[in-house]
Protein backbone atom coordinates (compact mmCIF):
# COMPACT_ATOMS: atom_id res chain seq x y z
CA UNK A 1 0.00 0.00 0.00
CA UNK A 2 2.72 2.54 0.51
CA UNK A 3 4.36 1.85 -2.12
CA UNK A 4 1.09 2.61 -4.43
CA UNK A 5 0.90 5.57 -2.45
CA UNK A 6 4.07 6.87 -3.38
CA UNK A 7 3.67 6.02 -7.19
CA UNK A 8 0.01 8.09 -6.70
CA UNK A 9 2.48 10.91 -5.40
CA UNK A 10 5.08 10.61 -7.72
CA UNK A 11 2.67 10.84 -10.65
CA UNK A 12 0.37 13.78 -9.22
CA UNK A 13 3.52 15.92 -8.95
CA UNK A 14 4.47 14.87 -12.37
CA UNK A 15 1.28 15.98 -12.98
CA UNK A 16 1.54 19.26 -11.44
CA UNK A 17 4.76 19.98 -12.83
CA UNK A 18 3.20 19.41 -16.27
CA UNK A 19 0.54 21.19 -16.00
CA UNK A 20 2.52 24.24 -14.36
CA UNK A 21 4.88 23.77 -17.37
CA UNK A 22 1.73 24.07 -19.84
CA UNK A 23 0.65 26.78 -18.04
CA UNK A 24 3.71 28.76 -18.05
CA UNK A 25 4.11 28.36 -21.90
CA UNK A 26 0.69 29.11 -23.31
CA UNK A 27 0.72 31.93 -21.06
CA UNK A 28 4.50 32.73 -22.43
CA UNK A 29 4.24 36.51 -24.38
CA UNK A 30 4.31 36.27 -28.03
CA UNK A 31 7.15 35.89 -30.07
CA UNK A 32 5.78 38.80 -32.24
CA UNK A 33 4.81 41.99 -30.99
CA UNK A 34 4.58 45.43 -32.23
CA UNK A 35 7.19 46.27 -31.27
CA UNK A 36 9.26 43.64 -32.23
CA UNK A 37 8.11 43.05 -35.93
CA UNK A 38 10.36 44.71 -38.39
CA UNK A 39 9.00 48.25 -38.28
CA UNK A 40 9.65 49.44 -41.98
CA UNK A 41 6.51 46.88 -42.36
CA UNK A 42 4.73 48.67 -39.43
CA UNK A 43 5.87 51.86 -40.63
CA UNK A 44 4.57 51.55 -44.60
CA UNK A 45 1.25 52.39 -45.89
CA UNK A 46 -0.98 52.05 -48.17
CA UNK A 47 -3.42 54.80 -48.64
CA UNK A 48 -5.30 52.85 -51.61
CA UNK A 49 -6.35 50.42 -49.02
CA UNK A 50 -6.21 52.56 -45.97
CA UNK A 51 -8.82 53.75 -43.36
CA UNK A 52 -11.53 55.20 -45.46
CA UNK A 53 -11.80 51.58 -47.46
CA UNK A 54 -11.41 49.59 -44.27
CA UNK A 55 -14.71 51.88 -42.92
CA UNK A 56 -16.41 51.57 -46.31
CA UNK A 57 -15.67 47.42 -46.37
CA UNK A 58 -17.27 47.83 -42.34
CA UNK A 59 -20.44 49.60 -43.73
CA UNK A 60 -21.02 47.21 -46.13
CA UNK A 61 -20.80 44.15 -43.70
CA UNK A 62 -23.58 46.61 -41.76
CA UNK A 63 -25.78 47.09 -44.15
CA UNK A 64 -26.01 43.32 -44.95
CA UNK A 65 -27.55 43.01 -41.15
CA UNK A 66 -29.09 46.30 -41.63
CA UNK A 67 -29.96 47.96 -44.28
CA UNK A 68 -31.43 51.36 -42.83
CA UNK A 69 -28.49 51.71 -40.97
CA UNK A 70 -26.95 54.37 -43.63
CA UNK A 71 -28.68 56.72 -45.93
CA UNK A 72 -27.92 54.91 -48.63
CA UNK A 73 -27.80 51.17 -49.64
CA UNK A 74 -24.39 50.07 -50.98
CA UNK A 75 -20.92 51.66 -51.32
CA UNK A 76 -19.96 53.11 -54.39
CA UNK A 77 -15.89 51.92 -54.07
CA UNK A 78 -14.29 55.04 -56.70
CA UNK A 79 -11.13 54.30 -54.94
CA UNK A 80 -8.92 51.84 -56.30
CA UNK A 81 -8.36 50.99 -60.52
CA UNK A 82 -10.48 47.84 -59.99
CA UNK A 83 -12.57 47.70 -63.52
CA UNK A 84 -15.11 44.99 -63.03
CA UNK A 85 -15.90 44.97 -59.69
CA UNK A 86 -17.67 48.07 -60.48
CA UNK A 87 -19.19 46.92 -63.51
CA UNK A 88 -16.70 46.63 -66.11
CA UNK A 89 -17.83 43.39 -68.40
CA UNK A 90 -14.69 40.94 -69.37
CA UNK A 91 -14.03 41.08 -72.72
CA UNK A 92 -15.43 37.46 -74.19
CA UNK A 93 -12.92 36.20 -76.72
CA UNK A 94 -9.75 36.57 -74.15
CA UNK A 95 -11.84 34.79 -71.75
CA UNK A 96 -12.69 32.33 -74.13
CA UNK A 97 -9.73 31.62 -74.81
CA UNK A 98 -8.48 31.16 -71.10
CA UNK A 99 -11.15 29.02 -70.70
CA UNK A 100 -9.93 26.59 -73.29
CA UNK A 101 -6.39 27.30 -71.94
CA UNK A 102 -7.13 25.35 -68.14
CA UNK A 103 -9.57 23.06 -69.86
CA UNK A 104 -8.20 19.50 -69.99
CA UNK A 105 -7.30 18.82 -73.95
CA UNK A 106 -10.20 16.06 -74.19
CA UNK A 107 -12.85 17.91 -72.73
CA UNK A 108 -11.21 21.44 -74.42
CA UNK A 109 -9.43 22.03 -77.70
CA UNK A 110 -9.58 18.84 -78.93
CA UNK A 111 -13.48 17.77 -78.22
CA UNK A 112 -15.20 16.88 -80.87
CA UNK A 113 -17.74 19.43 -80.05
CA UNK A 114 -16.10 22.28 -79.42
CA UNK A 115 -16.83 24.19 -82.21
CA UNK A 116 -20.02 24.31 -80.75
CA UNK A 117 -19.68 26.43 -78.09
CA UNK A 118 -16.20 28.23 -78.96
CA UNK A 119 -15.22 30.06 -82.14
CA UNK A 120 -12.54 28.58 -84.12
CA UNK A 121 -9.95 31.39 -84.01
CA UNK A 122 -10.05 30.56 -80.37
CA UNK A 123 -9.46 27.23 -80.40
CA UNK A 124 -6.39 27.63 -82.70
CA UNK A 125 -5.22 30.22 -80.45
CA UNK A 126 -5.53 28.36 -77.43
CA UNK A 127 -3.92 25.37 -78.80
CA UNK A 128 -0.54 27.71 -79.63
CA UNK A 129 -0.62 28.80 -76.46
CA UNK A 130 -0.77 25.48 -75.23
CA UNK A 131 2.06 24.35 -77.73
CA UNK A 132 4.46 26.78 -75.66
CA UNK A 133 3.65 24.87 -72.39
CA UNK A 134 5.28 21.87 -73.76
CA UNK A 135 2.49 19.49 -72.90
CA UNK A 136 2.43 20.76 -68.88
CA UNK A 137 -0.79 23.40 -69.31
CA UNK A 138 -1.73 26.02 -66.33
CA UNK A 139 -0.91 23.93 -63.26
CA UNK A 140 2.49 23.56 -63.45
CA UNK A 141 5.38 26.16 -63.09
CA UNK A 142 7.07 28.27 -65.83
CA UNK A 143 10.58 29.45 -66.69
CA UNK A 144 11.15 32.09 -63.86
CA UNK A 145 10.91 34.97 -66.31
CA UNK A 146 7.39 33.91 -67.97
CA UNK A 147 7.24 31.38 -70.23
CA UNK A 148 9.10 31.73 -73.59
CA UNK A 149 6.57 32.11 -76.21
CA UNK A 150 4.12 34.66 -74.40
CA UNK A 151 7.47 36.16 -74.17
CA UNK A 152 8.05 36.39 -77.70
CA UNK A 153 4.71 37.45 -78.45
CA UNK A 154 5.42 40.42 -76.20
CA UNK A 155 8.56 41.44 -77.54
CA UNK A 156 6.64 41.50 -80.93
CA UNK A 157 3.81 44.03 -79.21
CA UNK A 158 6.61 46.28 -77.41
CA UNK A 159 8.63 46.47 -81.34
CA UNK A 160 4.89 47.11 -83.05
CA UNK A 161 4.16 49.94 -80.50
CA UNK A 162 7.50 51.41 -80.89
CA UNK A 163 8.00 51.36 -85.00
CA UNK A 164 9.96 48.75 -84.98
CA UNK A 165 12.27 49.10 -82.19
CA UNK A 166 13.78 45.66 -81.44
CA UNK A 167 13.11 44.18 -77.88
CA UNK A 168 14.33 40.93 -76.69
CA UNK A 169 12.70 38.51 -74.78
CA UNK A 170 15.77 37.61 -72.70
CA UNK A 171 15.29 41.26 -71.30
CA UNK A 172 11.53 40.65 -70.42
CA UNK A 173 9.76 39.24 -67.02
CA UNK A 174 6.46 38.44 -66.90
CA UNK A 175 5.02 39.62 -63.63
CA UNK A 176 2.18 39.16 -61.08
CA UNK A 177 0.79 42.79 -62.33
CA UNK A 178 3.11 45.67 -62.76
CA UNK A 179 3.57 45.96 -58.45
CA UNK A 180 6.04 42.61 -58.82
CA UNK A 181 8.32 43.98 -61.04
CA UNK A 182 8.31 47.21 -59.34
CA UNK A 183 9.24 45.61 -55.91
CA UNK A 184 12.21 43.46 -57.70
CA UNK A 185 13.65 46.83 -58.90
CA UNK A 186 13.05 48.78 -55.83
CA UNK A 187 14.84 45.80 -54.13
CA UNK A 188 17.69 45.76 -56.40
CA UNK A 189 18.09 49.56 -55.98
CA UNK A 190 18.19 50.15 -52.00
CA UNK A 191 21.10 48.26 -50.90
CA UNK A 192 21.06 50.46 -47.65
CA UNK A 193 19.65 53.26 -45.46
CA UNK A 194 21.19 56.09 -47.62
CA UNK A 195 19.86 54.82 -50.41
CA UNK A 196 16.58 56.92 -52.24
CA UNK A 197 14.49 56.72 -55.36
CA UNK A 198 13.30 60.00 -57.24
CA UNK A 199 9.29 59.89 -57.15
CA UNK A 200 6.48 62.33 -58.20
CA UNK A 201 3.90 64.06 -56.09
CA UNK A 202 1.35 63.14 -56.13
CA UNK A 203 2.60 59.16 -56.62
CA UNK A 204 1.19 56.06 -56.68
CA UNK A 205 1.56 54.65 -53.12
CA UNK A 206 3.01 51.60 -54.11
CA UNK A 207 6.18 53.40 -54.69
CA UNK A 208 6.53 55.29 -51.23
CA UNK A 209 5.36 51.54 -49.56
CA UNK A 210 7.77 50.01 -51.01
CA UNK A 211 10.26 52.17 -50.04
CA UNK A 212 9.19 52.36 -46.47
CA UNK A 213 9.59 48.35 -46.55
CA UNK A 214 12.96 48.45 -47.85
CA UNK A 215 14.09 51.19 -45.62
CA UNK A 216 15.20 53.05 -48.36
CA UNK A 217 14.37 57.16 -48.85
CA UNK A 218 11.46 58.81 -50.73
CA UNK A 219 13.18 61.88 -52.67
CA UNK A 220 9.51 63.76 -54.01
CA UNK A 221 9.59 65.58 -57.38
CA UNK A 222 6.78 67.85 -57.25
CA UNK A 223 4.18 68.22 -60.39
CA UNK A 224 2.73 71.51 -60.86
CA UNK A 225 -1.28 71.53 -61.01
CA UNK A 226 -0.89 74.62 -62.92
CA UNK A 227 0.46 73.53 -65.82
CA UNK A 228 -1.65 70.47 -66.08
CA UNK A 229 0.52 68.09 -63.50
CA UNK A 230 4.21 68.61 -65.71
CA UNK A 231 7.71 68.62 -64.18
CA UNK A 232 10.24 71.35 -64.73
CA UNK A 233 13.17 69.77 -64.85
CA UNK A 234 14.44 72.51 -62.66
CA UNK A 235 11.96 70.91 -59.69
CA UNK A 236 14.05 67.30 -61.12
CA UNK A 237 17.59 69.21 -60.55
CA UNK A 238 16.28 70.91 -56.93
CA UNK A 239 15.24 67.98 -55.75
CA UNK A 240 18.30 66.31 -56.40
CA UNK A 241 20.20 68.53 -55.18
CA UNK A 242 18.14 68.47 -51.95
CA UNK A 243 18.16 64.97 -51.49
CA UNK A 244 22.61 64.72 -51.76
CA UNK A 245 22.96 67.58 -49.63
CA UNK A 246 20.61 65.47 -46.53
CA UNK A 247 23.12 62.48 -47.56
CA UNK A 248 20.77 60.27 -49.79
CA UNK A 249 22.24 58.16 -52.26
CA UNK A 250 19.61 58.65 -54.99
CA UNK A 251 19.88 55.65 -57.38
CA UNK A 252 16.61 55.93 -59.67
CA UNK A 253 13.86 57.94 -61.04
CA UNK A 254 10.15 56.62 -61.07
CA UNK A 255 7.86 58.31 -64.06
CA UNK A 256 4.16 57.28 -64.44
CA UNK A 257 3.09 58.05 -67.55
CA UNK A 258 -0.08 58.59 -68.16
CA UNK A 259 -0.19 60.02 -64.53
CA UNK A 260 -1.67 58.00 -61.39
CA UNK A 261 -3.22 59.66 -60.08
CA UNK A 262 -3.10 62.89 -62.02
CA UNK A 263 -4.35 61.88 -65.24
CA UNK A 264 -1.83 63.97 -67.55
CA UNK A 265 0.01 62.41 -71.02
CA UNK A 266 3.82 63.43 -71.11
CA UNK A 267 5.06 64.91 -74.47
CA UNK A 268 7.84 63.28 -76.14
CA UNK A 269 9.87 66.66 -75.63
CA UNK A 270 8.97 66.02 -71.70
CA UNK A 271 9.97 62.36 -71.92
CA UNK A 272 12.94 63.39 -73.47
CA UNK A 273 14.28 66.12 -70.71
CA UNK A 274 13.52 63.27 -68.10
CA UNK A 275 15.49 60.41 -69.90
CA UNK A 276 18.40 63.04 -70.30
CA UNK A 277 17.96 63.80 -66.92
CA UNK A 278 18.23 60.39 -65.66
CA UNK A 279 21.31 60.00 -68.20
CA UNK A 280 23.31 62.83 -67.03
CA UNK A 281 22.85 61.75 -62.72
CA UNK A 282 23.09 57.95 -63.65
CA UNK A 283 19.75 57.52 -62.56
CA UNK A 284 17.89 54.30 -63.34
CA UNK A 285 14.39 54.99 -64.75
CA UNK A 286 11.59 53.45 -63.72
CA UNK A 287 8.68 54.20 -66.88
CA UNK A 288 5.46 52.78 -65.18
CA UNK A 289 3.38 52.62 -68.24
CA UNK A 290 0.29 50.67 -67.03
CA UNK A 291 -2.27 53.06 -68.29
CA UNK A 292 -0.84 53.18 -72.19
CA UNK A 293 -3.74 52.59 -73.46
CA UNK A 294 -6.00 54.74 -71.39
CA UNK A 295 -5.55 58.11 -73.32
CA UNK A 296 -8.75 60.36 -73.68
CA UNK A 297 -7.48 63.46 -75.35
CA UNK A 298 -7.77 63.34 -78.52
CA UNK A 299 -4.17 65.56 -79.10
CA UNK A 300 -2.49 63.59 -76.81
CA UNK A 301 -0.61 60.25 -77.65
CA UNK A 302 1.30 58.04 -75.60
CA UNK A 303 4.90 58.05 -76.17
CA UNK A 304 6.42 54.93 -74.24
CA UNK A 305 10.27 55.73 -72.87
CA UNK A 306 11.43 53.31 -75.02
CA UNK A 307 10.80 54.70 -77.97
CA UNK A 308 11.48 58.83 -77.21
CA UNK A 309 14.89 56.96 -75.72
CA UNK A 310 15.75 55.95 -78.92
CA UNK A 311 15.30 58.89 -80.77
CA UNK A 312 17.40 60.79 -78.90
CA UNK A 313 19.98 58.00 -78.86
CA UNK A 314 20.26 57.45 -75.32
CA UNK A 315 19.40 53.56 -75.91
CA UNK A 316 22.75 52.04 -73.71
CA UNK A 317 23.56 55.37 -72.25
CA UNK A 318 21.44 54.67 -68.93
CA UNK A 319 19.44 52.32 -67.26
CA UNK A 320 15.48 51.60 -68.04
CA UNK A 321 13.21 49.55 -66.71
CA UNK A 322 9.05 50.00 -68.51
CA UNK A 323 6.24 48.40 -66.63
CA UNK A 324 2.97 47.04 -68.11
CA UNK A 325 -0.14 45.50 -66.75
CA UNK A 326 -3.51 43.43 -67.52
CA UNK A 327 -5.02 45.11 -64.23
CA UNK A 328 -5.42 48.40 -66.57
CA UNK A 329 -5.81 49.73 -70.15
CA UNK A 330 -9.23 47.90 -71.50
CA UNK A 331 -9.03 44.61 -69.94
CA UNK A 332 -9.27 45.32 -66.66
CA UNK A 333 -8.23 42.09 -65.41
CA UNK A 334 -6.85 42.78 -62.50
CA UNK A 335 -7.28 39.62 -60.41
CA UNK A 336 -5.11 37.91 -63.48
CA UNK A 337 -1.92 39.52 -61.62
CA UNK A 338 -0.80 40.14 -65.90
CA UNK A 339 2.10 41.97 -66.57
CA UNK A 340 5.93 42.36 -67.28
CA UNK A 341 8.66 44.35 -67.20
CA UNK A 342 11.17 45.50 -70.11
CA UNK A 343 14.93 46.07 -69.05
CA UNK A 344 17.23 48.00 -70.96
CA UNK A 345 20.61 48.64 -70.77
CA UNK A 346 21.68 46.72 -67.77
CA UNK A 347 24.71 44.78 -66.87
CA UNK A 348 24.47 41.77 -67.22
CA UNK A 349 25.91 40.59 -64.54
CA UNK A 350 23.10 42.57 -62.64
CA UNK A 351 20.33 41.16 -64.94
CA UNK A 352 20.98 38.31 -63.75
CA UNK A 353 20.79 38.99 -60.28
CA UNK A 354 17.29 39.84 -60.81
CA UNK A 355 16.60 36.96 -62.48
CA UNK A 356 17.69 35.08 -59.30
CA UNK A 357 15.49 37.46 -57.29
CA UNK A 358 12.60 36.37 -59.36
CA UNK A 359 13.67 32.92 -59.38
CA UNK A 360 13.29 32.75 -55.53
CA UNK A 361 9.40 33.51 -56.50
CA UNK A 362 9.28 30.69 -58.87
CA UNK A 363 7.31 31.87 -61.69
CA UNK A 364 4.49 34.35 -61.79
CA UNK A 365 0.96 32.99 -62.10
CA UNK A 366 0.54 30.96 -65.44
CA UNK A 367 -3.36 32.46 -65.85
CA UNK A 368 -1.69 35.84 -65.82
CA UNK A 369 1.11 34.94 -68.21
CA UNK A 370 -1.92 34.07 -70.57
CA UNK A 371 -3.80 37.35 -69.82
CA UNK A 372 -0.72 39.21 -71.23
CA UNK A 373 -0.41 36.90 -74.35
CA UNK A 374 -3.87 37.77 -75.16
CA UNK A 375 -3.40 41.47 -74.02
CA UNK A 376 -0.49 42.04 -76.58
CA UNK A 377 -1.64 39.18 -79.21
CA UNK A 378 -5.73 39.98 -79.66
CA UNK A 379 -7.73 38.14 -82.80
CA UNK A 380 -6.17 39.16 -86.03
CA UNK A 381 -8.42 41.24 -88.91
CA UNK A 382 -10.08 38.40 -90.81
CA UNK A 383 -10.69 35.86 -87.91
CA UNK A 384 -14.22 35.17 -86.88
CA UNK A 385 -14.28 37.22 -83.41
CA UNK A 386 -11.67 40.10 -84.28
CA UNK A 387 -14.73 42.42 -85.43
CA UNK A 388 -16.81 41.44 -82.12
CA UNK A 389 -13.94 41.95 -80.12
CA UNK A 390 -13.00 44.99 -81.18
CA UNK A 391 -16.37 46.22 -81.07
CA UNK A 392 -16.20 45.23 -77.18
CA UNK A 393 -12.95 47.18 -76.68
CA UNK A 394 -14.28 50.40 -78.36
CA UNK A 395 -17.51 50.21 -76.18
CA UNK A 396 -15.82 50.15 -72.99
CA UNK A 397 -13.13 53.12 -74.33
CA UNK A 398 -15.67 55.18 -75.54
CA UNK A 399 -17.59 55.09 -72.03
CA UNK A 400 -14.42 55.83 -70.11
CA UNK A 401 -13.88 58.59 -72.09
CA UNK A 402 -17.64 59.74 -71.86
CA UNK A 403 -16.89 59.19 -68.20
CA UNK A 404 -13.70 61.37 -67.18
CA UNK A 405 -15.01 64.08 -69.03
CA UNK A 406 -18.57 64.33 -67.05
CA UNK A 407 -16.91 63.63 -63.49
CA UNK A 408 -14.39 66.13 -64.46
CA UNK A 409 -16.66 68.97 -65.32
CA UNK A 410 -19.05 67.86 -62.70
CA UNK A 411 -16.61 68.05 -60.13
CA UNK A 412 -15.01 71.60 -61.35
CA UNK A 413 -19.39 72.58 -61.02
CA UNK A 414 -19.02 72.77 -57.18
CA UNK A 415 -17.85 75.67 -55.32
CA UNK A 416 -14.67 75.19 -53.96
CA UNK A 417 -13.47 72.17 -56.61
CA UNK A 418 -10.71 72.74 -59.26
CA UNK A 419 -10.14 69.58 -61.09
CA UNK A 420 -7.34 68.87 -64.43
CA UNK A 421 -9.07 67.22 -66.86
CA UNK A 422 -8.24 63.18 -67.05
CA UNK A 423 -6.10 63.13 -70.12
CA UNK A 424 -5.55 59.54 -69.60
CA UNK A 425 -5.73 56.56 -66.85
CA UNK A 426 -8.27 56.57 -64.82
CA UNK A 427 -8.65 58.92 -62.43
CA UNK A 428 -9.38 62.44 -61.24
CA UNK A 429 -7.56 64.59 -58.50
CA UNK A 430 -9.16 67.68 -57.28
CA UNK A 431 -8.36 69.93 -55.22
CA UNK A 432 -10.30 70.82 -52.39
CA UNK A 433 -11.00 74.38 -50.46
CA UNK A 434 -11.46 73.27 -46.95
CA UNK A 435 -13.00 75.65 -44.37
CA UNK A 436 -10.50 76.65 -41.34
CA UNK A 437 -12.92 75.08 -38.77
CA UNK A 438 -12.64 71.39 -40.77
CA UNK A 439 -8.67 71.54 -40.34
CA UNK A 440 -8.44 72.28 -36.59
CA UNK A 441 -11.62 69.71 -36.39
CA UNK A 442 -9.09 67.58 -37.97
CA UNK A 443 -5.89 68.68 -35.65
CA UNK A 444 -7.96 67.56 -33.14
CA UNK A 445 -8.81 64.20 -34.25
CA UNK A 446 -5.23 63.34 -34.80
CA UNK A 447 -5.79 63.19 -38.66
CA UNK A 448 -5.60 65.43 -41.89
CA UNK A 449 -8.31 67.72 -43.24
CA UNK A 450 -8.40 64.70 -46.23
CA UNK A 451 -9.34 61.92 -44.19
CA UNK A 452 -11.92 63.77 -42.23
CA UNK A 453 -13.54 64.92 -45.88
CA UNK A 454 -12.99 61.74 -47.27
CA UNK A 455 -14.45 59.99 -44.26
CA UNK A 456 -17.35 62.91 -44.37
CA UNK A 457 -18.17 61.51 -47.97
CA UNK A 458 -18.26 57.92 -47.54
CA UNK A 459 -20.70 58.37 -43.93
CA UNK A 460 -23.12 60.70 -45.80
CA UNK A 461 -23.27 59.37 -49.90
CA UNK A 462 -21.26 56.03 -49.51
CA UNK A 463 -19.02 57.19 -51.93
CA UNK A 464 -15.56 55.67 -51.12
CA UNK A 465 -12.20 57.72 -52.48
CA UNK A 466 -8.92 57.82 -51.19
CA UNK A 467 -7.60 61.13 -49.27
CA UNK A 468 -5.28 63.09 -51.50
CA UNK A 469 -2.61 63.07 -48.43
CA UNK A 470 -2.02 59.41 -49.60
CA UNK A 471 -0.37 60.18 -52.41
CA UNK A 472 1.32 63.04 -51.23
CA UNK A 473 0.74 67.19 -52.62
CA UNK A 474 1.84 70.44 -51.88
CA UNK A 475 1.76 71.72 -48.36
CA UNK A 476 -1.32 73.24 -47.45
CA UNK A 477 -3.25 71.30 -50.54
CA UNK A 478 -6.32 69.20 -49.94
CA UNK A 479 -8.53 66.58 -51.48
CA UNK A 480 -9.09 63.35 -52.31
CA UNK A 481 -8.65 60.88 -55.78
CA UNK A 482 -11.47 59.46 -56.82
CA UNK A 483 -11.93 56.57 -60.50
CA UNK A 484 -14.56 56.90 -63.14
CA UNK A 485 -15.07 53.52 -63.14
CA UNK A 486 -18.56 52.43 -62.40
CA UNK A 487 -20.80 52.60 -64.86
CA UNK A 488 -22.46 55.69 -66.43
CA UNK A 489 -25.65 55.94 -64.31
CA UNK A 490 -23.87 55.61 -61.51
CA UNK A 491 -21.33 57.74 -61.78
CA UNK A 492 -23.88 60.57 -62.58
CA UNK A 493 -25.19 59.79 -59.56
CA UNK A 494 -22.31 59.99 -57.22
CA UNK A 495 -21.26 63.46 -59.27
CA UNK A 496 -24.52 64.82 -57.73
CA UNK A 497 -23.74 63.23 -54.54
CA UNK A 498 -20.36 64.96 -54.39
CA UNK A 499 -21.93 68.39 -54.56
CA UNK A 500 -25.00 67.71 -51.83
CA UNK A 501 -22.17 66.56 -49.60
CA UNK A 502 -19.84 69.42 -50.20
CA UNK A 503 -22.48 71.91 -49.64
CA UNK A 504 -23.50 70.07 -46.38
CA UNK A 505 -20.01 69.70 -45.14
CA UNK A 506 -19.26 73.64 -45.58
CA UNK A 507 -22.17 74.24 -44.05
CA UNK A 508 -21.39 72.04 -40.88
CA UNK A 509 -17.54 73.46 -40.62
CA UNK A 510 -18.32 77.31 -41.38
Amino acid sequence: FKTSYNVMKCFISAFYALALLFTSTVSASPGLTLDSMNQNMRNMEYAVRGKVVITADSITSSLKTNPSAYPFSKIIYTNIGNPHSVGQKPLTWPRQVMALVDLPDDVGVDNPNVSKLFPQDAVERAKELKSYMGGCGTGAYSHSQGIRGIREEVAEFIEKRDGGIKCNPDDLFLTNGASTGIGHILTACISGPSDGVMIPIPQYPIYSASLALLGGKQVGYYLDENKEWSASIEELERSLKEAKKNGVNVRAFVLINPGNPTGQVLSSSAISSVIKFCARHSLILLADEVYQENVYDPGKTFISCKKAATEEGMIGKFEMVSFHSTSKGIFGECGRRGGYMELTGFDPDVQAQIYKLASSGLCSGIPGQVMTSLMVKGPKPGDVSYDSHENEKKTIFDSLKRRAVMVSEGLNSIEGFECNAAEGSMYLFPKVDMPEKAIQEAKKQGTNVDTLYSLSLLEATGICVVPAAGFGQEPGRAGFRTTFLPQEEEMKQAVELFKSHHEQFLEKYK
